[in-house]
């Protein structure tokens, strides 16, 4: 993961198709899926179901290959992505979430590993981030699984209570700048109660300009046809700043490669405010 500063800029493919743009690494990155199935525990959302299904998408560095290209997503995922929105039960949503996060890490560094490439994982440098109720469930997980050393949470209001004696693990917040404005509610309510129960390393970080969804791709792709989610700043900036911070978090608690721009403001991204809620 890089930066780019032009990343997305340029206009929708031919026929209009967005796109996203190439990775900035330095060699490609291969995807693959597996189908896991957890048999300890029943599905929450499926009842009568007695064993826990996943389909788990993974990312892994690859050779060059002239490989088929992987789809963004299929045409049912679409449509459910579309139509399957819903409210309320998030403390169900988080804590199946982070159930489900401590079974894959199972699968995938236990002793029969459920993919041929596990031998890439190291599990002494796991994290967890994730946007909106992934960046929600990270707290979650790390309550349940000593495994994850670090969190960050992207504009996911969190449910997960915190106990009195705190989380000591490296944890950071990034979100709008509207969730730390007097009055606004939403995630600075539940994000001010656990910060004062984040007894370890912490940064609390907001993006003047952005909305909810400046932390996905979906900024990125409306730029390209022409949609207006209401955000301030563009959705190739807000692509770049967000790679070089979940970059920058990565580096310094799984690499101990201590990074500048997560303890002062820096004049590449001044839109990035740190906030001391204390």
């Amino acid at each position: 993961m890089g930066t780019s500063a032009d990343a997305g800029d340029r206009p929708a493919g031919p026929g209009g198709t967005p796109y996203l743009p190439e990775p900035t690494g330095p060699g490609p990155v291969g995807t693959t899926s597996l189908w896991l199935t957890d048999a300890s525990r029943p599905d929450p959302w499926a009842a009568g179901v007695s064993a826990r299904e996943l389909m788990v998408s993974l990312w892994y560095p690859a050779a060059p290959s002239d490989g088929p290209r992987a789809r963004y997503m299929t045409p049912a995922e679409s449509e459910l992505q579309l139509t399957s929105r819903g409210t309320g039960f998030w403390e169900k949503v988080t804590a199946g979430r982070a159930a489900d996060v401590s079974f894959v890490l199972d699968e995938l560094t236990g002793s029969h590993p459920a993919w041929p490439g596990a031998g890439l994982i190291d599990p002494a440098r796991i994290a967890m981030a994730g946007h909106s109720i992934g960046g929600a469930a990270a707290i979650a997980a790390m309550l349940a699984d000593s495994r994850i050393r670090a969190g960050l949470d992207m504009d996911g209001s969190t449910h997960a209570p915190i106990p009195d004696e705190g989380l000591s693990r490296p944890f950071l917040f990034l979100g709008k700048q509207s969730n730390y404005t007097p009055g606004s509610g939403g995630n600075v309510t539940t994000w001010e109660r656990d910060w004062k129960l984040l007894t370890g390393w912490k940064r609390w970080l907001l993006v003047a300009g952005a909305v909810h969804a400046s932390f996905t791709d979906l900024g990125l792709l409306a730029d390209q046809v022409g949609i207006d989610i209401g955000a301030a700043v563009r959705g190739s900036r807000s692509l770049d700043l967000t790679r070089a911070y979940v970059r920058a978090f990565s580096d310094q608690h799984l690499r101990s490669t201590p990074q500048a721009w997560l303890d002062q403001p820096s004049p590449r991204y001044p839109e990035v405010i740190f906030c001391s809620p204390d």
